[in-house]
């Protein structure tokens, strides 16, 4: 059988059984305190940075031996100044996977413009099969979001927003459909540089 096929299962957080106990214990002697070291490290070079998981997946891959299996990290960063970033990892151990994904996130943040801590203007952000609406609120709003689109708000920095989630709510697509909205934040004074306006007279 020469196809390959991959399966996801919802993280139980059970140790998986027959094959799966094998492929464990077989790579635990190399992703156990090593990995948490390096995990350490990295926390330690970026000490402004918070992470958040968001979601872990149990992930089966069917070859011509078996299955072997292995876990999928979704990770959130940010520093709650405006900078946040997201990343996926894989391994055979959930420490390892999460630990890859923060460093991918942490090398993949962008900028988010805020104002008076909420986003400047309202925005659609869109991917695949989710599909989310932002809009700016006033003082004592509050986060009105739930899942991770919550996360990702809270560590961006923003205080009072308003969202509604018009289609989907798989974590990943949710995810992606956020930051394609906070990629195209513009704040009031980029928008007047292309206006060729002064700052006060721009309404967004």
């Amino acid at each position: 059988m020469s196809n390959e096929e991959n399966k996801v299962d919802n993280f139980d957080g059970e140790a998986a059984e027959g094959s799966d106990k094998k492929e464990r214990k077989g790579g635990g002697g190399k992703g156990g305190p090593r990995g948490e070291k390096k995990q350490l490290v990295t926390l330690a070079a970026n000490p402004e940075l918070e992470e958040r998981v968001v979601a872990v997946n149990r992930v089966a891959k069917v070859v011509k031996g078996g299955r072997r299996f292995s876990f999928s990290a979704l990770i959130i960063v940010g520093d709650k100044k405006g900078r946040v970033g997201y990343g996926l990892g894989k391994a055979k151990e959930v420490p390892d996977a999460i630990r890859k994904a923060g460093q991918k996130a942490a090398t993949k943040m962008i900028k988010v413009p805020l104002e008076k801590g909420t986003i400047p203007h309202e925005i659609l952000g869109e991917y695949d099969a989710g599909k989310i609406l932002f809009k700016p609120a006033a003082e004592g709003t509050g986060i009105k979001a739930a899942g991770a689109c919550r996360s990702i708000l809270e560590l961006v920095g923003v205080k009072n927003v308003l969202t509604k989630s018009l289609r989907g709510n798989n974590p990943h697509n949710v995810v992606k459909a956020t930051f394609e909205a906070l990629k195209h934040l513009r704040s009031v004074e980029d928008i007047a540089a292309v206006r060729g306006k002064d700052k006060k007279s721009v309404k967004v």
